[in-house]
């Protein structure tokens, strides 16, 4: 599932992987903390969907729908394969 499908608000998910994308908004999404079995959670969806507020690390980041659809997340830590790169990254 992506981070953009992701509709129940204040439910942590763990971050699984990136999409190949531009190589600058990979390496943009890594410096912001999005890093392979982080904890996110939904923390708000604005009311025409775009954009939402994710909490993760201690702090709030906001993105846009494009940019979310690109994140792969889990329900369980369990699911993200420990150890190994995913081939997302």
């Amino acid at each position: 599932m992506t981070l953009d499908k992701k509709h129940s608000v204040k439910s942590s998910s763990y971050l699984s992987g990136i999409k190949p994308v531009l190589v600058r908004l990979r390496d943009r999404l890594l410096d912001m903390g999005l890093t392979p079995r982080t904890e996110v959670m939904v923390r708000k969806v604005a009311p025409m969907g775009d954009p939402i507020e994710i909490t993760l690390r201690g702090y709030e980041l906001t993105l846009r729908c494009e940019d979310a659809e690109m994140i792969e997340i889990t329900e369980g830590k369990d699911e993200v394969c420990a150890g190994r790169k995913s081939e997302l990254w």
